[in-house]
């Protein structure tokens, strides 16, 4: 089994074209194995071997050495099996976990100048991040080695007389004093160079207010392990001196003098310093060191350069002011991409066996007029075949991939409240393919679906006929609600459910050209023969027999459809693979699918991570990147739970979802661990200038780094020592409101207009509370566009303490708490036919204030094929909140009939353009009618939901949009 894994894991390494890493990784567990094996074996060994050759010839007759006779004769007589047994044995355990250490041993092989000193010993940080740890490693072993031979040398000298425990006058030969006197002095020799090395360790303490060397130890303890060093070097001099005295006193009085040494000298006297200088002075003695802290871990968490901005909140505002504005709010997006993948699954699931992440993603792209739009956007993957037909052949031959990308516009929805699609149906068409061109659709590499698949075998499902839902809204159907619909319509099903599972139903388009051609069949689906390279050819009956022993499955040596030309497809999850062949680097939990050149790229955000540079706050990226998105959902993974003080996004990756092909971009090219680890393995990583401008645009800022960079400012945005100690400033990050539970609300990506810029950019925000307090403290965004010189740059408006703004949670409550959108609410929550669902809630910058902005969503209950439709909007900004049917309305309620900043569907008279009398431009008698009948229809509506008369207001809506239709007719 483990040579199948070997060379199955060469068979992948090679098939994606990465053997580089997997025999440089090789090689050097190679080495590390039999380095370390081979000293602990000569050291363990050649203690044994003197043990042995100095035993007495004579033993005392005494009870003790009867006793021992018994074993010696049993001994004896495979006295060199034992010892090689032994020596063996010691040499594969420190081998293996010797080899574990590869990574180590490349840092510090290959190891890069960060061109920064650390402020205590003046030393490059390279020293601690790379060289430092090695240098603890390797004392490990040494001590580890050198206390072994120790023990054995012991049990040698007991078994044959050499140390007696029971006899009178001299305890042990001569020959035996000398040889554990040497092993002991080259113990307490090891021992002053761990003293020496434990001075640099200082600056990773823990003793003082914040991480890094303290006063204490700066003063103290650093004298102490000098001293102790001196000290240890004396006292291995004094074990070796004993070659010649020949005095068991001397060791013993030297192990002693060690002892105490470390007690006095390396314990009580740090201690006394603590408790008796610091203590009482330690905002005044420790300030240094909390700079140095701070400045340390700005600069290892890339926060150093974050804008910090004194923003005066305005709370109010008038109508007047709100039109000024009105210029200044970009495209919202309301959609919420962990909402609406419900609606996703009801609406272009096609099939039960596809499958949607709980959480979409967003990202952007440009529509028909070349405008850039905030899209939400996810790859129909496959999770597997129908319940009553999953069994082996099925899963692993049959349903191999899933087909296309589903997109939908992040600020627009259909009248009913869905998300206008932009790229939908099997074969996926849709506005969005017709602006990037045709694409591969195939995803054969994914989150979803069986551990391996083998294509090429069986028959593959490729996709099925009548896989178009007929009432998909598309931009053409973009508009906004006039009026929140009737609870009966917000319960309403998806209306596509039962073109979905209609087999009669033709599809609207051809298939995407591609690299594998669907091939049709009398089943009512087509089929596909992939003619890719993703996986490892079973050119062969032996590799075959290697995959059934990796896989402990039968059925790859018994079905007789797996030819030489058939191909295994394995680690197909995208983040996986980019971890396989790049094990250096730490992947974002989140990869998400682009199209990009006419192909369906995974793209996967990756970093360089340390836990040894100086001084700065170490902190667990599990907890840090934990929020509810992490908590509440499968598809989005928190970073593994490693203590680190050091990250860069330093490589942006990509997987085709096709044929699998894993290229790493070095995006922080001066990074000094990339640059590290590039040196040990040259030529995997490409260069930045490579990535090509499609590409380039659909690339953004992590959310992980966003997570752990707003969890580290969250205290380090003080950047005085002495506001740090008082702690009075520092935040948190507020729960998601939104949610149950305590989660951390997720950053969001949004498009907003930083106060001061001129133009809107692709952003991602989170917001802080002060600790202890739930009003809002700052607001941080990130320019996430890759096309912009301000990429990356950290900006946060810290909002004045002596002025209250209300924070998230607040906010909610006083959504909950407004009879006005309590009234509106209750109409759509009755007889408890639906549930309401609250959509993210938006904080973006508006008119020198900050504006809330969170959707409302309506499901029913009891129905499988029920999906939320977005029906109300709810906006807070200062003290006032509201609810609209949309953003405008909503605004507008909010700022009590000021002029609506959205407000895309009042029709406006022409200029110049009139047919009336006056020449002034008023609209026509048709089109004046029109209108004041739509104003008296959309009343009527509104009067008749207030009443709960749905009745009248379906009958009002009718007459609404018959007014509107007029209107268009008249004005043409």
């Amino acid at each position: 089994m483990l040579a199948a894994n070997f060379w199955t894991d060469y068979k992948w390494f090679d098939s994606v074209g990465y053997t580089s890493v997997f025999l440089t990784e090789l090689r050097t567990r190679a080495m590390l194995f039999a380095i370390g094996g081979l000293i602990m074996a000569l050291v363990v060994g050649a203690s044994m071997y003197v043990a042995y050759r100095t035993r007495p010839l004579a033993r005392p007759m005494n009870l003790e050495q009867q006793g021992l006779d018994r074993y010696r004769m049993s001994i004896d007589p495979h006295r060199r099996l034992f010892f090689w047994m032994i020596v063996g044995g010691l040499g594969l355990l420190t081998g293996a976990s010797a080899s574990g250490d590869w990574g180590v041993y490349l840092q510090f092989a290959n190891s890069t100048e960060f061109g920064v000193n650390d402020p205590q010993f003046g030393t490059d940080v390279s020293f601690y991040t790379f060289v430092y740890p090695f240098l603890r490693v390797t004392l490990g072993y040494l001590f580890a080695a050198v206390v072994l031979a120790f023990i054995a040398a012991v049990v040698v000298h007991y078994l044959y007389g050499g140390v007696r425990l029971q006899s009178q006058g001299q305890r042990a030969t001569p020959a035996a004093r000398v040889h554990l006197s040497v092993l002991l002095g080259v113990f307490v020799l090891l021992k002053a160079a761990a003293y020496w090395l434990d001075q640099y360790g200082l600056v990773f303490s823990n003793r003082g207010y914040t991480f890094g060397a303290s006063y204490t130890d700066v003063n103290a303890v650093l004298y102490a392990k000098i001293i102790l060093a001196i000290i240890s070097v004396v006292c291995a001099v004094l074990f070796f001196a004993n070659i010649y005295f020949k005095n068991a006193m001397v060791p013993i009085a030297s192990l002693g003098l060690l002892v105490l040494s470390s007690v006095l000298i390396g314990g009580v006297y740090p201690m006394i310093v603590q408790q008796f200088q610091v203590s009482p002075n330690e905002q005044r003695v420790e300030r240094p060191f909390i700079q140095r802290n701070i400045e340390a871990t700005r600069d290892a968490y890339d926060i150093a350069d974050t804008e910090v901005v004194d923003y005066d909140a305005q709370t109010q505002l008038t109508p007047e002011q709100l039109a000024e504005e009105a210029a200044t709010i970009p495209s919202v997006r309301l959609l919420d991409p962990s909402v609406v993948s419900q609606t996703f699954q009801q609406m272009q699931q096609v099939r039960g066996f596809y499958q949607f992440p709980d959480v979409l993603d967003v990202d952007r792209y440009q529509d028909a007029e070349g405008n850039s739009v905030d899209t939400i956007i996810a790859a129909r993957e496959l999770s597997g075949p129908p319940e009553d037909q999953d069994n082996w052949l099925t899963r692993h031959t049959v349903y191999t991939h899933g087909f296309g990308i589903v997109a939908a516009a992040g600020n627009q929805v259909d009248t009913e409240g869905r998300p206008v699609f932009t790229e939908y149906n099997i074969p996926p068409t849709g506005e969005l393919s017709e602006v990037t061109g045709e694409y591969e659709p195939r995803i054969y590499f994914g989150r979803e679906g069986a551990e391996y698949v083998i294509v090429n075998a069986e028959p593959e499902y490729d996709y099925p006929l009548g896989g178009t839902t007929e009432d998909v809204p598309t931009t053409e159907d973009a508009a906004t609600p006039t009026a929140s619909p009737s609870p009966d319509e917000a319960n309403a099903p998806a209306d596509g459910e039962q073109a979905q599972d209609d087999p009669s139903a033709e599809p609207s388009a051809e298939p995407s050209a591609g690299a594998g051609e669907g091939e049709e069949n009398n089943t009512g689906q087509q089929t596909n023969h992939y003619d890719g390279d993703g996986g490892v050819l079973l050119s062969n009956f032996f590799d075959r027999v290697l995959y059934a022993l990796k896989y402990r499955e039968p059925d790859i040596l018994l079905n007789n459809a797996i030819t030489s030309e058939s191909q295994i497809i394995y680690e197909r999850d995208p983040a996986e693979r980019v971890e396989k062949v790049a094990p250096f680097l730490t992947v974002d939990g989140k990869p998400y699918p682009a199209i990009v050149d006419g192909r369906v790229q995974w793209i996967i955000d990756a970093y360089t991570t340390s836990n040894g540079y100086p001084y700065a706050n170490r902190i667990d990226l599990a907890d840090a990147t934990e929020d509810t998105f992490t908590s509440g959902t499968t598809t989005v993974d928190s970073l593994p739970g490693n203590q680190v003080n050091y990250i860069r996004n330093s490589v942006k990756a990509t997987v085709d979802a096709y044929d699998g092909t894993v290229t790493l971009y070095g995006w922080d090219e001066e990074d000094p661990v990339l640059r590290t680890w590039s040196k040990a393995f040259p030529g995997i990583v490409t260069e930045r200038g490579e990535i090509d401008d499609e590409l380039l645009s659909h690339l953004r800022y992590p959310d992980d780094l966003v997570k752990v960079q707003r969890e580290i400012l969250r205290r380090y945005h003080v950047t005085d020592a002495d506001a740090f100690y008082g702690g009075q400033d520092f935040w948190n990050v507020p729960a998601d409101p939104t949610k149950e539970g305590d989660s951390p609300e997720p950053p969001y990506r949004q498009t907003i207009r930083f106060p001061g810029d001129d133009a809107a950019s692709f952003s991602v925000t989170s917001t802080f509370v002060p600790r202890g307090r739930e009003n809002l403290a700052a607001f941080m965004a990130v320019d996430s566009d890759p096309n912009s010189e301000n990429y990356g740059r950290l900006r946060i408006l810290n909002l004045p303490q002596d002025a209250v703004v209300l924070g998230p949670g607040q906010v909610q409550a006083q959504f909950q708490a407004d009879s006005g959108i309590r009234d509106v609410l209750l109409p759509l929550q009755q007889n408890d036919q639906s549930r309401i669902i609250n959509g993210n809630l938006l904080t973006l910058p508006f008119a020198d204030g900050l504006l809330y902005v969170e959707p409302l969503y309506v499901q029913a209950e009891g129905s499988e094929s029920a999906y939320p439709l977005l029906q109300q909007v709810m906006v807070g900004f200062g003290e006032e909140v509201a609810i609209g049917s949309n953003l405008q309305e909503a605004l507008n309620n909010l700022f009590e009939g000021g002029e609506g900043p959205l407000d895309e569907s009042d029709p406006a008279p022409e200029e110049g353009g009139g047919e009336g009398e006056d020449g002034g431009g008023a609209p026509s008698g048709d089109l004046a009618d029109a209108l004041a009948d739509a104003a008296d229809a959309y009343q009527e509506g509104q009067d008749a939901l207030q009443d709960g008369d749905f009745t009248a207001y379906d009958e009002a809506n009718d007459r609404l949009a018959e007014a509107l239709e007029r209107a268009e007719q008249a004005a043409e």
